[in-house]
């Protein structure tokens, strides 16, 4: 494959470290409609912290004539000469919790301008099985007047990056690939195995491979949903679930799950893609869908646990003032996507509380632009009648936690990282 030149479409969360590292042995064009993103990436500056930026200058390019190397754009142009085109767009839900596709038809259409002849496309956007060949292979042949498995080939390999964790980093995640003929299968599967250190794994179609992606996720929300569950029970016991994980962990193969809030744009949203297309097959997934029920509603618990506690304590919740520790979806990471902190938050103040948010990780634009919400990326002054921990971002284990509150207000520990005497109670 010494002709390859590859071009990925979509420079986000997945789509960057994707492009760096195919970027050390081969020419990169990383293309995204986002003009801000790509002027950042080409001043050797990553935003959502993924890419080290010390290491994306080390594979960037200043055109898009290349050898080897990354150049960002964000022209339709300078991604005509690629022969192989990545699809890296996110595939969210809408309110109602349906899949929303239109990121994938867009990419697709961008792509099929200027497919041609021999030219592969893979997808990497978490999918329901069928999408890569019922959705996107006849945009790609409307758009392109090319006929698929004849003039264009196709392949799916379902992303597997964990936002925020350095030490599972894309080229040591071992990556699940598929092709639309054996021949093609083989030729991405030789692609990825070139760069991915921890080996690849060829799937048999290519509904397989999105298959798997999608159940990769749905197991961890059930699993997840699973030990939330237990922490109601254990909490109306006056038991303490992680005391019991912890004593049920010393088995060999008990499953060391922590309950918590499930957001993100994997966990929190997949599951609803593989629900969505076994109602259309006239199945109801009742364990899949009662899973995210019950994590889809752990910020209103959260949120009631809190009040009940300031209730005890004789503190008067109405016009309360509460500090929120972490807004992003997960520790020591600004994404804020699908988070459920937002969650808590906004019961809290259903209640008539006066809720304050420090977050030293979460972008304060794009927290405003999605959830309507201002936040700190200081730690605001004054004392608190209630401090809810909901992220575990490595600033907060520094904090005097303490020292934030008034005489007897109260600590709720959601991620279970406190000391039992600083907080009153944890999830």
């Amino acid at each position: 494959m010494d002709s390859t030149k590859i071009a990925i479409i979509g420079l986000g969360y997945v789509g960057l470290p994707l492009a760096r590292l195919f970027a050390t042995k081969y020419p990169v064009i990383g293309f995204d409609i986002n003009h801000e993103r790509v002027q950042e990436l080409q001043s050797g500056t990553d935003s959502t912290l993924e890419v080290d930026d010390a290491v994306l200058q080390e594979v960037l390019q200043t055109s898009s004539d290349i050898e080897k190397g990354l150049f960002c754009t964000h022209k339709i142009a300078e991604i005509e000469d690629c022969n192989v085109y990545v699809v890296t767009v996110p595939t969210p839900v809408d309110k109602t919790n349906r899949p929303i596709l239109t990121p994938l038809y867009k990419a697709s259409e961008t792509v099929g301008k200027v497919l041609k002849q021999g030219d592969m496309v893979i997808f990497e956007s978490t999918v329901y099985p069928g999408v890569t060949e019922e959705e996107c292979v006849p945009v790609l042949e409307r758009i392109s007047g090319l006929q698929y498995n004849s003039d264009f080939f196709v392949g799916y390999s379902p992303e597997r990056i964990n936002p925020g964790d350095k030490l599972h980093t894309v080229e040591k995640i071992l990556k699940v690939t598929s092709g639309s003929t054996p021949d093609i299968g083989k030729r991405i599967d030789d692609l990825y195995s070139s760069v991915i250190e921890a080996g690849t794994h060829l799937a048999p179609s290519i509904k397989v491979a999105e298959a798997a992606k999608v159940i990769e996720n749905a197991q961890r929300d059930i699993n997840i949903a699973f030990v939330n569950e237990l922490a109601k029970i254990f909490n109306l016991m006056g038991i303490d679930t992680n005391d019991v994980l912890k004593a049920a962990g010393t088995k060999w193969n008990f499953l060391p799950f922590k309950p918590g809030l499930v957001g993100g744009h994997c966990i929190g949203v997949d599951p609803y893609y593989l629900a969505q297309k076994a109602q259309e097959y006239g199945y109801h997934p009742e364990i899949i869908l009662a899973g995210r029920r019950l994590n889809d509603g752990m910020g209103k618990y959260v949120a009631a646990e809190v009040v009940k506690l300031m209730i005890n304590s004789d503190i008067k919740v109405k016009n309360s003032s509460i500090l929120v520790l972490g807004i992003t979806f997960k520790e020591n990471c600004p994404d804020v996507r699908n988070t459920k902190s937002i969650d808590v938050i906004r019961n809290l103040q259903s209640y008539g509380a006066n809720v304050v948010n420090y977050d030293p990780w979460a972008p304060v634009e794009e927290v405003a632009r999605e959830y309507s919400y201002d936040i700190s990326k200081e730690l605001p002054k004054g004392k608190f009648d209630a401090v809810v921990l909901t992220v575990a971002h490595r600033e907060f284990l520094k904090l005097d936690i303490k020292s934030l509150l008034k005489e007897n207000g109260i600590v709720y520990d959601v991620k279970g990282i406190l000391t039992k005497g600083v907080s009153n109670a944890r999830l």
